[in-house]
């Protein structure tokens, strides 16, 4: 099981990375606080892993529900 989810989580980081540009939206969601000034940086992105927890939730209960 260890095994499958670490081979998932390796094909869903290079979609990520050969598609990079396709989601450039993401993390600049409204709702994700971003504070920059010249010595401090300061970034919370609270709507994108809200729509993450969302998405990973509905996968999970889709999974369960058919196997």
């Amino acid at each position: 099981m260890m095994v499958i989810l670490g081979v998932i989580l390796v094909l869903v980081g290079l979609v990520v990375w050969l598609a990079g540009d396709k989601f450039s939206w993401f993390g600049h969601l409204p709702g994700d606080i971003r504070i920059e000034r010249k010595n401090m940086r300061f970034y919370a992105p609270f709507m994108s892993m809200l729509l993450l927890s969302l998405l990973f939730s509905l996968l999970l209960w889709l999974f369960r529900r058919f196997f």
